[in-house]
């Protein structure tokens, strides 16, 4: 068996996609070290023809699955695993891409280097720039004190960004699946808990960088999707963290989301009316205090 598969998520995005998979079979030994390529198709609604004629072009194992449901980014992430059978699996958006031809090799690289061995790295989290500006994208960067870690080439951490991250297959199966009740954000920090609990250290390197088509303003913040975020980070912190944490994130995030959508009354009530039901549907299952300590020795941050 190759040693990479690569899973795309993709939505209405079909010229982001059609130039990240001419990137893909640009890439350095795409040959010798692709299994499979799998792109999921949430119910897009755009024409993804030419994505479709590309990859008849192709020796690669590219495989193009249209899902008739829009499963989120979580479920939809959970099919393309599901499929794939390499031993290192990576992730990256459909507007996304690798800066440097040698990305796959480098993947290939990490997980073979003294420093995932000695330190049991399970996922590597990559250096994400705007490929607009070339500035680097700080809220994909993997630590919370980015002036204090973003001079850094490499370093153990304790989440990662959903968009730029490659993880061992062992890892995944004994981890489980990403949560499927998240359709929209934070599924990262859910998966990043059991990983941690079960031992396994998440990791930065940025000598594997993706270039990602976002704009450096960001995206305009739908209210529903801050609510889906500041829901979904509360449930993730009640299931693995102490309590206070819990109570902690919940109410910052409650404030975070009323900046983001300009006070969006509605969507409020109704975002404290799911936190405050989450004791009752909830299952806690809170992470070691080893674990709590390796978290803090990266200076991870719990609050919120």
């Amino acid at each position: 068996m190759k040693p990479l598969s690569i899973i795309i998520i993709t939505y209405n995005r079909p010229d982001d996609l059609l130039f990240l998979l001419q990137n893909i079979a640009g890439q350095d030994e795409a040959a010798r070290l692709l299994d499979s390529v799998l792109i999921i198709d949430n119910a897009s609604t755009a024409d993804y023809g030419p994505v479709k004629d590309f990859i008849a072009t192709q020796s690669l194992p590219f495989r193009y699955i249209y899902s008739e449901e829009n499963l989120g980014v979580a479920r939809g992430r959970n099919l393309g695993l599901s499929m794939a059978q390499a031993p290192v699996l990576i992730m990256i958006d459909d507007d996304a891409y690798f800066r440097d031809q040698d990305g796959l090799v480098g993947i290939e690289r990490l997980f073979t280097s003294d420093f995932a061995r000695d330190n049991k790295v399970g996922l590597y989290s990559f250096k994400v720039f705007y490929s607009s500006t070339r500035e680097l994208q700080v809220n994909a960067f993997p630590h919370k004190k980015f002036d204090q870690y973003v001079g850094k080439d490499r370093f153990l951490t304790y989440y990662f960004s959903g968009g730029a991250h490659a993880i061992l297959k062992e890892v995944h199966d004994k981890a489980g699946q990403y949560p499927v009740d998240f359709f929209y954000g934070m599924e990262e920090y859910d998966l990043g808990y059991r990983l941690l609990d079960l031992g396994y250290r998440i990791a930065y390197d940025g000598s594997v960088s993706v270039m990602h088509n976002e704009s450096p303003a960001g995206r305009a913040p739908h209210a529903q999707k801050m609510q889906m975020l500041w829901v979904n980070k509360s449930k993730v912190a009640y299931r693995y963290l102490p309590y206070r944490y819990f109570v902690s994130t919940a109410i910052m995030w409650s404030l975070q989301y009323l900046k983001k959508t300009n006070y969006h009354w509605p969507l409020f009530w109704q975002g404290w009316k799911k936190i405050f039901s989450i004791p009752r549907k909830e299952q806690r299952k809170t992470i070691s205090k080893d674990t709590l300590r390796y978290i803090r020795s990266v200076e991870g941050r719990m609050w919120y």
